[in-house]
């Protein structure tokens, strides 16, 4: 009986790892798939690659065969173990085995009866064994004891004794190791064999003990095990030699946890060693795991690793069952999760991607207008300050004349020539160097006049704040850096570059002396010097004569003048800067044109193909750890039917009872892909009062036979009724008011998760026992994102945009609006204005031209408001969950005072 449930186990571990091989497999192809595309989310591949770790972890679920592996604490106690494993004794009987003999190595394998001596590398030794062919017989023992001239020969000495049965156990996909026994004396030896035992293998090891007590050097073993794999669970199973006075009063212990072990020196030492506790632990760990969870990361499943067990007799062998269905069942866990955790990841990233994808497609066009306009205001007003504060620049001009001449002079007074030859008496060797020294007095005064004039003009406009200034620059830079290398081309737009030449126009203007028409002035004063010396006189610039001649400068500046040249001057400047940039707008226009050209085609990949298929993975990965952990859900009696499914009743299943099970067969890889992103949309969510949850999932891929088109179980918390039946038997008008409450709510969480439902509707509102609501079905749930445009709904809850193809959030807020007639109206015909419609197409079009449902006498003023806006025909005017939920609520305690009132 035990060896036919062993099977199971092992049939069950082959079966559910075979389609995690599947997935695995599947998940490569996607995801190279994904690489070639050239449309990765991130800027390097290396996102997608699975790392070592993880894949040597699933190659070991996915292509090795479960082995268990006997060592223990003698030959006798290991020969019982494996015989008691298969049910019948297929190693000889070890009653009369001694522990000074030393045997090989056993490896029993599925195949036809038959020993042969094989090397660690799996070559077979040329050496005659002793016949093993008939049912029933035992493997010779000549066959398995190493003799002393065996060990002087290393070939013989490492060799292995590979049994090969026709056995169900071995048949079934799993093999059992028996270490050897007296070539392991050491630790060390123990250690490498342990290692070389479990690698490539699924290990599910046993420790035989014969004895009351562990040796030290036991104790010494089983350190040594565990500190080569701490986190290896054992089960350790007692066994007696038969004897006399032999009885079965073995005590008993229970899964992971000790019953009086103070009393009991075996358990006392298996529990100082760490491998069994005193605490009271889960019996099946496995079925502990909450549920809920979109991914389950290896760090948090470890808590789930299935503890060390103690069989206190071989009467109680049928323990090692149990044991043997959570150590699979924990590897397969841990290799589902791995995947899934992945999925998940990548799954997160392409979302993110379609939303940063989406974001630049409506933001780049703003940004451009954005920035044309606002250059716009800012030229003009440059150019308006010039033309119309002429005056005022005039007086700005005098004012600084005025409050600058000391200064100059003094600056004057003090300046060295260049380029002049003076005497000590500062009178000029050359008469003809005073233009020379004339015109660096000029240039020195006019440098410093032109600095302060600029920062004058510049202070005169007021648009030229740091806020106004920061924000655009931004706005153009970020336009500019979507492509570095575009901007190294010469074809490349200067956009940042001519904006702040529009800046820099002020402080580029030059007071020179052409500007301000001094250079006849300055001649005439020069020849009247010249001609009122005397002959041979020498001409003297010492400080009095470059204070004279800096005061008669600026006393001589014509601010009228001045003014008009500078503005002229400065005008001219914002012309060409702002051409300049005008132009390189344009380019910059028409590469971003061309760019969310790419952008668009690039999002519909993300939205359309690639999303879906790693969403499918989810599915299949997430499902595969459910069954796991839970099992397959019973169907009972079938409890509803819709477009895409049937609803089974099904009463308890991952702890949860009473629970809805709804079957969806998707037929082609489309109806696949949606499923699965409807799947991770609501599995993904936080649990909500307002919204019906998924309890998990399973893929049954044994429907119809096992065919192309496996069946897929969603679980969900099971209610009463829906909205639909609820107004059909009849509800209080409070208790509606309520419902339309709880779904709004329901609504405004789905929008802060950034999903819209897309079919709210009666029969997707479902009610509990205390008539409140919950929404459920969210098979056109997504982000906004993530919408390709389709037309998805139910015709007489759809918006007119929905129509277009572009639509946001507000499509819930129509659909809730035409809901809300529905529960103030407290009936489910459809409403006058559409009972005329004969289809669906002449309903949509009575709806695009404006037909709304009539008001009914019934409805309130604030009631009939709240459905008026919610299904008005612009999106922008309809109001948001929030403050329909205000007005609600402000109704639903209007109406108790009124009932209190009433009382009273």
């Amino acid at each position: 009986m035990m060896v036919s449930k062993l099977v199971d186990e092992i049939g069950q571990f082959h079966e559910q790892s075979s389609i995690l091989k599947q997935i695995n497999w599947d998940t490569t192809k996607v995801l190279q798939e994904i690489r070639n595309s050239g449309c990765l989310p991130q800027d390097s591949d290396s996102a997608y690659i699975i790392p070592d770790d993880d894949l040597d972890a699933l190659s070991r679920v996915c292509e090795t065969l479960p082995t268990i592996v006997v060592i223990g604490q003698s030959l006798y106690a290991k020969i019982l173990v494996v015989n008691e494993l298969l049910g019948e004794a297929v190693l000889p009987d070890g009653d009369d085995v001694g522990d000074s003999e030393s045997w090989r190595t056993i490896r029993l394998k599925f195949g036809p009866r038959g020993v042969s001596l094989l090397l660690p590398d799996s070559y077979v030794l040329a050496t005659t064994l002793s016949s093993f062919e008939r049912e029933g017989q035992c493997v010779p023992r000549r066959d398995l004891v190493l003799k002393n001239d065996d060990k002087l020969d290393p070939a013989l000495a490492l060799s292995v004794a590979e049994v090969t049965l026709p056995h169900p156990l071995l048949k079934a996909g799993a093999q059992i190791v028996c270490s050897s026994t007296g070539l392991d004396s050491t630790t060390d030896q123990l250690e490498q064999k342990v290692k070389a035992y479990c690698e490539g293998a699924v290990p599910v090891v046993i420790y035989a003990i014969e004895h009351e007590e562990l040796s030290e050097q036991d104790i010494h073993k089983l350190s040594s095990i565990q500190a080569m794999h701490p986190d290896r669970s054992i089960f350790f199973a007692k066994c007696n030699r038969k004897t006399q006075d032999s009885t079965e009063s073995d005590r008993e212990f229970v899964s992971g946890t000790l019953n009086n072990c103070q009393s009991d020196k075996l358990s006392q030492q298996l529990c100082d060693l760490g491998f069994l506790s005193v605490e009271i632990l889960a019996d099946t760990p496995l079925q502990n795991a909450d549920n809920g969870n979109l991914t389950m990361k290896k760090s948090e499943i470890s808590r789930l690793k299935p503890k060390s067990k103690l069989m206190s007799g071989i009467s109680k062998f049928s323990e090692f069952e149990a044991y043997l269905h959570d150590v699979l069942q924990y590897e397969l866990l841990v290799g589902a999760s791995i995947l899934n955790e992945h999925h998940s990841r990548i799954l997160g990233m392409f979302i993110a991607t379609a939303y940063d994808l989406l974001r630049d497609m409506i933001i780049t066009p703003k940004r451009l207008v954005y920035a044309k306009k606002k250059e716009e205001e800012l030229f003009n007003a440059m150019m308006d300050s010039a033309s119309r504060k002429q005056e005022e620049i005039k007086a700005e001009i005098r004012l600084t004349i005025t409050s600058l001449t000391p200064k100059l002079v003094e600056e004057a007074a003090a300046m060295e020539f260049v380029g002049v030859e003076l005497t000590d008496s500062d009178e000029l060797v050359n008469s003809s160097d005073i233009t020379k020294c004339t015109y660096q007095l000029q240039d020195l005064l006019l440098k410093q006049l032109n600095k302060n004039l600029a920062l004058k003009l510049m202070s005169s406009v007021r648009c030229l704040k740091e806020s106004f200034l920061g924000t655009l620059q931004r706005c153009i830079e970020s336009l500019e850096s979507f492509d570095k290398e575009e901007k190294s081309k010469e074809e490349n737009s200067h956009a940042v570059s001519a904006f702040k030449q529009i800046l820099d126009s002020a402080y580029q203007m030059e007071a020179t002396t052409r500007t301000v028409n001094l250079a006849r002035y300055l001649f005439e004063k020069i020849q009247q010097a010249l001609i009122m010396l005397p002959r041979k006189t020498p001409v003297k610039v010492d400080v009095e004569w470059k204070k004279k001649v800096s005061l008669d400068l600026l006393a001589n500046l014509s601010e009228s003048k001045l003014a008009k040249t500078l503005c002229s001057q400065f005008k001219q400047r914002l012309r060409n800067s702002h051409d300049t940039f005008s132009a390189s707008m344009k380019i910059i226009a028409l590469y971003h044109s061309g760019r969310l050209e790419k952008t668009e085609a690039q999002s519909l990949k993300v939205r359309k193909m690639h999303a879906p298929k790693v969403a499918r993975l989810v599915l299949e990965s997430t499902s595969l750890r459910d069954l796991i952990l839970y099992g397959m859900p019973q169907m009972g009696r079938e409890i509803g039917r819709g477009q895409y499914g049937v609803v089974y009743s099904c009463e308890k299943w991952a702890g949860a009872g009473s629970c809805a099970l709804k079957s969806v067969v998707p037929p082609d890889d489309k109806h696949w892909n949606d499923l699965a992103m409807e799947f991770c949309y609501t599995r993904s969510l936080p649990q909500h009062d307002r919204i019906v949850g998924l309890l998990g999932s399973v893929i049954d891929y044994s429907y119809a036979g096992g065919g192309c088109c496996p069946a897929v179980l969603l679980v969900m918390n099971r209610l009463t009724r829906d909205l639909h039946h609820g107004l059909k038997n009849g509800l209080h008008f409070s208790i509606r008011l309520q419902i339309a409450l709880d779904v709004i709510q329901g609504i405004r969480f789905l929008h802060s998760q950034g999903l819209i439902h897309r079919d709210i509707k009666l029969k997707n509102v479902l009610l509990d026992k205390e008539n409140r609501a919950k929404i459920t079905d969210l098979g056109f749930c997504k982000p906004e994102a993530m919408m390709s445009g389709s037309i998805v709904g139910t015709p007489i809850h759809m918006a007119p945009e929905l129509f277009s193809g572009k639509y946001d959030a507000s499509v819930d807020v129509y659909a809730f609006g035409i809901l809300f007639w529905y529960i103030c109206s407290g009936q489910v015909r459809l409403p006058l204005n559409f009972e005329q419609c004969a289809s669906k197409d002449q309903l949509w079009s009575c709806v695009k031209k404006g037909t709304r449902p009539e008001r009914l006498q019934q409805f309130s003023e604030e009631g009939w408001k709240i459905m008026e806006t919610c299904w008005h025909g612009v999106p922008e005017e309809r109001p948001l969950p929030g403050s329909i939920e205000i007005i609600l609520r402000r109704m639903a305690e209007r109406g108790q005072n009124q009932k209190k009132v009433a009382r009273k």
